[in-house]
C-alpha cells in the first residue's frame, strides 16, 4: 500500500455497499472483507472510516471475482436514499440539480478525505470534475463515482439525466455497453480528469417534491458535521501540486525541484524520497499538472495558445506543442478545432 493511501480514509459505509453488491453476484462477502482487511461491523457506525487502500482492494477484488467489468456502474445503480447518511440527504433535498452538485462538492468530505469535486463553468455548461488530489483511483471506484452522480440525479429528478460529455482518467479502447446505457454518451478515456458535463437547462430545472424547510435543517446539520471533521494532513504530493499551481507562469526558477525543495526547507533528495514514498516523482507531478491545466486553458478560447504555453511554464510554444502531442496525439490547435466543430 502506498503511504498516501494509508493516510487517506473513507466512510466505512462505502465498504459495506461494495460487500452488499458483491453478495448479489454470488461472492462470499466475508471472504471478500477478509481479503481486503475490512471489518464489516464498523459500517454500522456512520463516523467509522477505513483506509483508501482497503476500499481499492474491495473494488478491484469484487470486480475480479464477479467477472463484472461494470461492477462500479452496477453498484451505483443499486444506490438508495440514506446510503451515505447526511451527505446523501443534503444532496437529495436540494432545490435544483445545480444546488445538489454544489452540496456534493461542499460536503463530500463527510464520506471521503481525499476526493474533491470541482464545478467548472464552461459557457452554458457545467463540468463536474472529480479527483483524489494526486492519489490514484481504481477504475471501478471512478466509474462508480461518476455513475452515482447520474443515478442519484435521475432519482431526485424523477427521470433519467444525461451528461453531454463524460471523461475518465483510466485507459480503455472503447466504451462498454453499460457505460453507453447509463451515461447516454461514449466516454473519453486517458483524460486529465474524471468528469461529467451538464447543460445549464438541466441544472436549473426545479426538482419535484422539494421541502425547503427540511432542506435547510439537513444542510445545517451537514455544516456542523463538516466543521467537526479533523483537519487533513497534506501529503507531499498535494503540497507540491499546490505550490506548482501558484508558481507556474510566474516564477519558473521556483517552479522546479530545486526551487520547491528550497521553499520547503529540505534537500532535493529528501523531497524526492517523500514523493517516492507516496508513489510519485516530481517530474511526473509537473507533467500531470501541466496536462490538466492545458485542457482547462484551451477550453477558454480567449486565451491564445502561445499564452497557454507561458502559463504552463514553457519558455517556448514549440516545447508546449511537443508535450501536448505526447499527451494527446494531437496539437493544441487541432483540439480547439475539434471542440468548435458542430456535432
Amino acid at each position: 500500500m502506498l503511504t498516501s493511501e494509508l493516510m487517506v480514509e473513507v466512510a466505512a459505509s462505502i465498504g459495506a455497499l461494495i460487500l452488499a453488491i458483491a453478495r448479489t453476484k454470488g461472492i462470499d462477502p466475508a471472504a471478500l472483507a477478509e481479503h481486503a482487511g475490512f471489518d464489516p461491523s464498523r459500517a454500522s457506525d456512520p463516523d467509522a472510516r477505513i483506509p483508501l487502500a482497503v476500499e481499492t482492494l474491495l473494488w478491484d477484488e469484487a470486480a475480479r471475482l464477479s467477472a463484472d467489468r461494470a461492477f462500479g456502474i452496477h453498484a451505483a445503480e443499486a444506490l438508495r436514499p440514506g446510503v451515505f447518511d447526511v451527505l446523501d440527504y443534503a444532496i437529495r433535498t436540494a432545490p435544483s440539480l445545480r444546488a445538489s452538485l454544489e452540496r456534493l462538492a461542499r460536503y463530500n468530505r463527510l464520506v471521503h478525505d481525499a476526493a474533491v469535486f470541482r464545478l467548472l463553468q464552461e459557457g452554458d455548461a457545467l463540468r463536474v470534475e472529480h479527483s483524489l488530489g494526486g492519489v490514484k483511483q481504481s477504475r471501478q471506484a471512478a466509474e462508480f463515482t461518476l455513475a452515482s452522480v447520474v443515478v442519484v440525479g435521475g432519482q431526485i429528478h424523477g427521470s433519467p439525466i444525461w451528461p453531454s460529455r463524460v471523461t475518465f482518467q483510466h485507459e480503455a479502447e472503447q466504451a462498454t455497453p453499460e457505460q453507453l446505457r447509463l451515461f447516454g454518451v461514449a466516454p473519453s478515456f486517458s483524460a486529465p480528469a474524471n468528469s461529467l458535463t451538464f447543460s445549464r437547462e438541466l441544472l436549473e430545472r426545479p426538482l419535484p417534491r422539494t421541502d425547503p424547510l427540511l432542506s435547510r435543517v439537513i444542510e445545517r446539520h451537514a455544516q456542523a458535521l463538516l466543521a467537526a471533521r479533523p483537519a487533513l494532513a497534506e501529503t507531499s504530493a498535494a503540497r507540491v501540486r499546490r505550490m506548482l499551481c501558484e508558481m507556474l507562469g510566474k516564477d519558473e526558477s521556483a517552479a522546479s525541484l530545486t526551487g520547491l525543495a528550497s521553499r520547503l526547507r529540505m534537500s532535493e533528495r529528501s523531497l524526492q524520497r517523500r514523493l517516492a514514498d507516496e508513489g510519485h516523482t516530481f517530474d511526473g507531478l509537473l507533467d500531470e499538472l501541466r496536462r490538466e491545466l492545458a485542457h482547462r486553458y484551451l477550453s477558454d478560447k480567449t486565451i491564445a495558445i502561445a499564452e497557454v504555453a507561458f502559463l504552463l511554464g514553457y519558455s517556448e510554444p514549440s516545447a508546449f506543442h511537443r508535450a501536448f502531442k505526447r499527451w494527446t496525439g494531437s496539437t493544441p490547435s487541432q483540439l480547439r478545432q475539434r471542440a468548435a466543430a458542430p456535432i
